[in-house]
């Protein structure tokens, strides 16, 4: 298990958590026919900002409930560490190659929107909803019969009374009203997907403006430095890492203690209160008498250094940035022993519409890349699971490098391609240098093993979409250019 921070006590950090799933969950009762599906999706949070995934300070006692009773992958990581580029991974069951939506990019292509798991399960009998950060462009039509998307900027939204209301209660509100939409026996898939935990980056005083309800939380306690924040380990970057975008956003939030504080704690906050909202939304299940037979997912969209390193956001290839919390409870499940499961197979963004369509009883589309989950929420053995995945961020921004690379269960290849050839490219040996701190690039006794990486990035690129080009993964800049040339 890669563990970012230091556990504390087991009962303490579950405690909260089983109390309200004592009251929440009659476990174990299996019903008959199809389950319904909530999908629950934060953004820019990492796998270990959660309490069952040991985190000191931050309490998630909802989650860390329905861990306990369901599965938490340890191994959970995005294909594409960033927001938009990840959500429509998480729609579509592909790569960013081959989905080739990111930010500046055209929408998703209507053959795939088709094909997303909530179209799917909406041509299927479902009753689609989605609440939250949308984060795409796409034909939501297509996917949902429900759909209120909110966005931050700002946070508080005015109310016909006058008065401001967090956009992560505002999600909750929805969602409750969504599912008070439901018919008797009626199917029904909800997305909730929170603005929170992503920074206010408009507002460079206030980074993260947390829900009322969580003032005054972590106000006393003092958060230990970010991991791997020896100023020798970002000095040890090629410059184009260094001058990136991770480095402008890191003067605005974490460069100075009294930054650091003020800001990591607002962020806690923030994942607190998805936390909470996440319990009102189970409740109103349970007061439907819905919960016995309802799947709840929940993960993140990237991963954030917050302060690591020192970097800010994502977009790059440490683990930090890739790896992403992930739990599945699943109350249908029958398996005793696989109730609290901590599971070590990589599971993937790309896996998810994968099990959600699998819960529902209907064949995941066969071009679809990632794998369905649900046989390893069951207990089952799964054989031939994945050693390996293709992980890269393509998105044009002269201030965030392009990348691809692998991400194996040792051995971690990045290829920063449109860099100067002597540093673009990184291999780490997570068995040897858990933390990422060596690039083995020029090191003799890992020759085989980089041309190996090197080239199996390659096949493996070129069988989802082959080499980035303008061509391929055309902007609108790119497609306006092409008009003007036509004329």
């Amino acid at each position: 298990m890669f563990q970012f921070e230091t556990k504390e006590s087991k009962a303490s950090r579950f405690l909260p958590g089983l109390i309200f799933l004592s009251f929440f969950f009659t476990l174990g009762n299996v019903i008959g026919g199809k389950p319904n599906i909530i999908y629950f999706l934060s953004d820019d949070h990492r796998a270990d900002f959660l309490g069952c995934a040991g985190h000191a300070v931050v309490k998630t006692p909802i989650l860390d409930g329905l861990a306990l009773e369901g599965t938490r992958f340890e191994n959970s990581f995005v294909t594409t560490s960033i927001c938009a580029a990840s959500r429509a991974s998480i729609l579509t069951g592909l790569y960013e190659r081959t989905h080739k939506f990111t930010f500046g990019t055209p929408p998703i292509a209507k053959k795939f929107i088709v094909q997303s798991y909530p179209a799917i399960l909406k041509k299927n009998g479902y009753k689609t909803g989605f609440v939250g950060k949308y984060g795409v462009s796409a034909d939501q039509n297509e996917m949902f019969d429900y759909f209120k998307p909110l966005n931050r900027a700002p946070y508080f939204k005015k109310q016909p009374d006058g008065t401001k209301r967090h956009v992560t209660e505002i999600a909750g509100d929805k969602a409750i009203e969504f599912l008070g939409t439901l018919s008797p026996g009626e199917n029904f898939c909800l997305s909730v997907s929170f603005n929170a935990a992503h920074a206010e980056d408009g507002d460079k005083k206030d980074h993260f403006p947390w829900p009322k309800a969580e003032d005054g939380l972590y106000e006393s306690v003092k958060i230990k430095a970010p991991i791997n924040s020896d100023p020798e380990i970002y000095e040890n970057h090629p410059d184009f890492l260094k001058n990136s975008f991770n480095r402008v956003r890191y003067y605005w939030r974490w460069d100075t203690e009294e930054k650091y504080q003020r800001n990591v704690k607002a962020y806690y906050r923030m994942i607190t209160g998805l936390d909470r909202v996440i319990g009102r939304v189970l409740k109103k299940l349970n007061e439907l008498g819905l919960k016995d037979n309802t799947i709840i997912i929940f993960s993140g969209d990237n991963g954030y250094y917050k302060g690591a390193r020192g970097f800010a956001g994502k977009w790059s290839h440490y683990e930090e940035s890739l790896r992403v919390p992930l739990i599945v409870f699943d109350p249908t499940n029958s398996n005793e022993i696989a109730k609290g499961q901590v599971a070590d197979q990589m599971a993937l963004n790309i896996d998810i519409p994968a099990t959600i369509l699998d819960y529902a009883q209907i064949q995941p589309p066969i071009h679809y890349q990632g794998r369905s989950l649900k046989p390893i929420v069951r207990g089952k053995k799964v054989h031939s699971w994945r050693k390996e995945f293709l992980c890269e961020h393509l998105m044009n921004n002269p201030n965030i490098p392009k990348w691809e690379g692998l991400r194996h269960q040792r051995f971690v290849y990045a290829n920063y391609f449109q860099q100067k050839e002597s540093e673009s490219e990184f291999l780490h040996d997570l068995f040897n240098d858990p933390k990422q701190l060596r690039n083995l690039v020029h090191d003799a006794k890992y020759k085989h093993v980089l041309e190996h990486f090197r080239n199996k990035t390659l096949a493996f690129r070129d069988t989802i979409g082959g080499e980035y080009s303008l061509e391929n993964i055309p902007t609108r800049a790119y497609l306006q250019s092409k008009k003007n040339q036509e004329k």
